[in-house]
């Protein structure tokens, strides 16, 4: 029933907000909801965190099905610990040096570090635009001053950080807390392998066609396959992300260009990821054919949409992991999500060869 009487309508509305008050918060001293008894105590023993009922309780129990949010927390913790390190490494290090020269620790890292204003080459600039594949046409005049003042900030610290480096090349910091790891086995089944087959370090990387940052994030698999030849093989397994819709159609027909060869996989992998404004049925069939595949067979496989289940099963793996977005990597076991800085990807593969080393 609406009540169309304007001074019975408020009074209505209070009496609901009173009756919501009453049934969620209004609860009096005797009726306080009762909680489990906990008991605060030091750990009996290594990876035990509680104890139920007599049987001890492992972190790995604790964790169950939830490593990747469990390790998300820890990394963004050692993350923000490093910043702050950083920060006490500038202030400490760099401080000392303004002290002995009697100035500033801002003067002194303007006239002795970067010396002076950072500017911004033409090139840079360029380079900048072309690497993160930004559309000419979107880029105003304010959109092109906020990308030079990103790269003069970028620049800057960068110095900052070469500077702080040299100073503690003789004299190295201690740390005491370390970087959080994983160790999740990734099934590669079925999917289209490129590299050494017996490289040390293998990437798998759940992805999207029509993600924007899995695009730049192609990028950067390829600059990396470049540095690190013969050392790492990639992996691509299949996560379309609902919100966009001809990626599971992409899917589909990388699938189908794949069945014909992994080469031609990786060819039409290229093609696609520089070419994402143009995703028609049309324009798929023509980068099979640019990639090498045999136009036929790829329309009898596309048209029957045969790579399917296939791609499901890809996505329901990937969920099983916890993969929750696009792009998503595993290196050796190791997460890394989001079309993050290529560092980022040269640690993991760094650290990755380490221990391979010790095995």
């Amino acid at each position: 029933m609406i009540l169309k009487n304007s001074k019975i309508r408020p009074l209505a509305c209070a009496t609901l907000a009173a009756l919501f008050m009453v049934a969620g918060t209004g609860c009096t001293e005797g009726q306080a909801k009762l909680k489990p008894n906990f008991i605060y105590k030091s750990a009996p023993q290594p990876n035990v965190v509680a104890k139920i009922n007599g049987q001890d309780i492992t972190e790995d129990e604790l964790i169950g099905d939830d490593k990747l949010d469990f390790y998300d927390l820890k990394k963004r913790e050692y993350d923000l610990k490093m910043d702050q390190l950083n920060k006490l490494l500038v202030s400490k290090l760099i401080g000392a040096e303004a002290q002995k020269a009697n100035m500033s620790l801002d003067d002194y890292i303007d006239k002795k570090v970067t010396h002076g204003t950072v500017k911004i080459s033409d090139h840079e600039y360029n380079q900048f635009v072309k690497d993160k594949k930004i559309p000419e046409a979107q880029i105003t005049p304010q959109i092109k001053e906020r990308i030079k003042q990103y790269l003069a900030a970028q620049k800057r610290q960068d110095l900052i950080d070469g500077y702080v480096a040299r100073l503690t090349q003789h004299n190295p910091v201690e740390v005491y807390f370390t970087k959080p790891k994983m160790d999740i086995h990734v099934e590669l089944g079925d999917a289209p392998i490129h590299g050494n087959a017996d490289a040390p370090v293998t990437i798998v990387e759940f992805s999207d066609f029509q993600c924007p940052f899995c695009s730049r994030a192609a990028t950067t698999v390829e600059q990396l396959e470049k540095e690190y030849a013969g050392k790492v093989k990639i992996a691509y397994k299949q996560f379309p992300l609902p919100m966009h819709p001809r990626a599971l159609p992409a899917a589909q027909a990388s699938m189908c260009v794949n069945e014909q060869g992994a080469d031609k996989f990786w060819k039409w992998y290229e093609i696609m990821f520089n070419n994402q404004d143009k995703m028609e049925d049309s324009d798929f069939a023509k980068y099979a054919q640019e990639a090498g595949a045999d136009p036929a067979k790829f329309k009898s496989c596309y048209d029957s949409k045969k790579y399917a289940a296939q791609i499901e099963k890809d996505v329901h793996y990937g969920e099983q992991l916890g993969v929750k977005s696009t792009p998503t990597f595993f290196i050796n076991g190791q997460l890394i999500a989001g079309a993050v800085p290529i560092s980022d990807f040269k640690a993991a593969i760094d650290d990755a060869l380490a221990d391979a080393k010790k095995k």
